[in-house]
């Protein structure tokens, strides 16, 4: 989760100040999507700053999921306190880079005046115009999610999936990929009932990348198709310069 700030991107300089999420700028596409937020809002001329303890936080889902509301309510005390002060106290929204994490640090940020977004609709409002793409990709397959369709975000997924390739497909049986967290892992049976048709809808069609916006729901789609799913974010890092 990052606080988002605009700043002019400073000719030959990677120096962003304070505590940051700014690297080096390599070419290409970035290895997961914490690296390919910073990339493209690098390219686009924005920061992105990284509270200190971020590794720390959690949503809360993972205990509320599982019943545990005393340990969720702890955790989302912890985001509340971290987040006010990353966004001074909500003049900076807070950018998430998982769906489904995004649910949950909305439910923990209600009652504050800081502005919580998915990172497909904040890279889709605010950098997508001022990225510049090179070679799109011949055909992209997206694994909508539940928590996209509970950000009201599929719409902006299936966008930066268009900008970044000539053909995309959406599978007409696509649904809840049943991975729920860690139940996936821990019952795989789940996912494979749950995703049955998808994956053989998927199967039927081969395209050149296969992404979604949350990474156990491609580990969820992975385990279902064979194929390697990753974050859209991943692919607009790679078409993008």
């Amino acid at each position: 989760m990052f606080g988002a700030a605009e700043e002019p991107r400073r000719a030959g300089s990677g120096d962003c100040g304070g505590n940051c999420g700014c690297g080096t700028a390599d070419e290409g596409a970035a290895a997961g999507v914490p690296a390919a937020l910073n990339l493209l809002a690098q390219r686009a001329g924005m920061r992105l700053a990284v509270p200190d303890d971020a590794a720390s936080l959690c949503c809360g889902t993972p205990f509320s999921s599982k019943g545990m509301t005393a340990a969720k309510e702890r955790m989302h005390e912890k985001v509340r306190t971290t987040l006010l002060a990353a966004s001074d106290d909500g003049r900076l929204p807070v950018v998430v880079d998982a769906a489904s994490c995004t649910e949950g640090i909305l439910e923990a940020m209600a009652g504050t005046d800081v502005a919580v977004v998915d990172a497909i609709t904040f890279v889709r409002r605010h950098l997508l115009d001022r990225l510049e793409i090179g070679e799109r990709a011949g055909s992209v397959t997206v694994h909508p999610t539940c928590s996209t369709t509970h950000l009201g975000a599929t719409d902006d997924l299936v966008a930066i999936a268009e900008a970044c390739a000539a053909e995309v497909v959406v599978p007409v049986d696509w649904g809840c990929c049943g991975y729920a967290g860690d139940r996936g892992m821990l019952h795989p049976e789940l996912t494979a009932s749950a995703t049955a048709a998808e994956a053989a809808e998927v199967a039927r069609r081969e395209t050149d990348w296969y992404v979604s916006a949350n990474r156990t729901c491609e580990l969820g789609m992975q385990a279902a198709t064979g194929k390697s799913y990753r974050h859209v974010l991943e692919l607009l890092a790679a078409v993008t310069a």
